[in-house]
C-alpha cells in the first residue's frame, strides 16, 4: 500500500490527503482511463481541474464498469453547472449577467447550503469571494507584478462586491446585488459532486466503494470488512504523513493554502479571509472527518477563516477537524 503524493505547484490545487486503499492504489492516470486492480475496479481522472478516482470492489466487472460510466457522466453533468472554467457553464453565465432566471436544481442546492454555511460561519465562508480571488489571480499574473500584493484602492474595490448577503434566491432564479459580484463554489463543489456521485452507487446497490471526486467519500468498507485507510499528509512535506484515518463510511476534505498560491513564494494564496481580503495564514491545513463530503469541504475551508471560537458550533459535534497551525509540522484534532 503506498500513499499517492501531494501535487506541487502554483495555481493548481494541491492534494492533502492520500488514498491507501486496501484494494491497492493507483497512481494518476490519464483523464477517464480505467485499471482492474485484484477485486476491484479503478478509475482515474479529473474533476473540477482536481485529480479524482473511484474504486469499487463488486462480484461483476460489467456492473462496476456500468457505474463507473455513470459516475462519470455524472460528474461532466456537474461540470456544466459548477466549473469556473467553462463560459457555458450555469455559474459562469450567472456570473456574467448578475442573474439566472432558471437555474439548474443543483446549483440552487448548492448554493443555499453554502449560503447556511456562511451565514453559521458569520462569513468566513462566502461565496461571494470570487471578484477578490479574481484580483489576486490578476495582479499575479501581470508582469512586473507588485510583490506585496494589489493595492489598497483596488483591494477595497473588490471588497465592495463581496457579501453572501447580497445573493437572493427566489424560487428556480438567482440573483446578484450589485453589478460585478461573481460566485465560487469551489471551496464546496468538489464535496457535493463526490457526495452526487456516491447518491448514485448506493442507488445501484454498490457498498464497497470509494469515490474522491476532489474529496474522498467512504460508502462502505473493504471486501474483507476493513476500512479504507485515508492519510493526512504534511502541507509542507511531501510524501511525510502526518495521521491516518481509517474510513469505513463517510468523508474527508483539507483545504490548505499551499493548494493554490498566487506568488512564488507563498505569501498569497486561495484562502481568503472575506472581511479583510487577505489571505488566511492561521493554519497550514485544515481536514474534516464528517458525514457528507460536502459538509467536510465546506466546514474545511470555513475553519481555514473562521476564528477557532467557531470552531465547536461549526462542527456541531457531528464532524472532526485535524488542524495544523502555520508554521508547525504537526496537527491535533479538535
Amino acid at each position: 500500500m503506498i500513499a499517492m503524493g501531494p501535487r506541487q505547484g502554483i495555481l493548481n490545487r494541491r492534494r492533502f490527503i492520500a488514498i491507501l486503499a486496501a484494494a491497492g492504489s493507483a497512481g494518476a492516470l490519464p483523464r477517464a482511463s480505467f485499471g482492474l486492480a485484484p477485486g476491484a475496479l479503478t478509475w482515474n481522472g479529473i474533476a473540477l481541474g482536481a485529480e479524482a478516482s473511484l474504486t469499487l470492489q463488486h462480484h461483476d466487472e460489467a456492473q462496476a464498469r456500468l457505474a463507473v460510466e455513470a459516475s462519470v457522466a455524472e460528474v461532466q453533468r456537474l461540470e456544466k453547472i459548477f466549473s469556473l472554467h467553462r463560459p457555458d457553464s450555469a455559474l459562469s453565465r450567472l456570473n456574467a449577467s448578475g442573474r439566472l432566471d432558471e437555474a439548474p436544481t443543483d446549483l440552487r442546492l448548492l448554493l443555499a447550503e453554502a449560503l447556511r454555511l456562511a451565514a453559521r460561519s458569520d462569513g468566513a465562508f462566502d461565496p461571494t469571494i470570487q471578484p477578490l480571488w479574481a484580483l489576486y489571480a490578476r495582479h499575479f499574473s501581470t508582469p512586473g507584478a507588485d510583490p506585496e500584493g494589489p493595492s489598497e484602492d483596488d483591494l477595497v474595490a473588490a471588497l465592495r462586491l463581496v457579501g453572501w448577503q447580497g445573493v437572493t434566491l427566489e424560487g428556480a432564479g438567482i440573483r446578484l446585488a450589485r453589478p460585478g459580484m461573481a460566485l465560487t463554489l469551489n471551496g464546496i463543489a468538489q464535496g457535493y459532486i463526490t457526495d452526487r456521485v456516491g447518491d448514485l452507487l448506493r442507488s445501484r446497490g454498490f457498498e464497497h466503494v470509494l469515490v474522491d471526486m476532489g474529496e474522498p467519500l467512504a460508502l462502505g468498507p473493504a471486501f474483507d470488512g476493513a476500512a479504507w485507510r485515508v492519510a493526512i499528509a504534511d502541507p509542507a512535506e511531501a510524501g511525510r504523513v502526518l495521521d491516518t484515518v481509517p474510513l469505513k463510511q463517510g468523508a474527508v476534505a483539507t483545504s490548505s493554502g499551499q493548494g493554490c498560491r498566487f506568488d512564488a513564494v507563498g505569501r498569497f494564496t486561495h484562502i481568503l479571509d472575506p472581511k479583510t481580503g487577505a489571505s488566511a495564514r492561521r493554519f497550514a491545513a485544515v481536514t474534516v472527518i464528517a458525514e457528507r463530503a460536502t459538509d467536510a469541504d465546506g466546514l474545511s475551508t470555513a475553519l481555514s477563516v473562521a476564528s477557532p471560537s467557531k470552531a465547536p458550533s461549526l462542527l456541531g459535534g457531528r464532524a472532526r477537524a485535524f488542524i495544523v497551525p502555520e508554521g508547525s509540522s504537526a496537527g491535533r484534532w479538535l
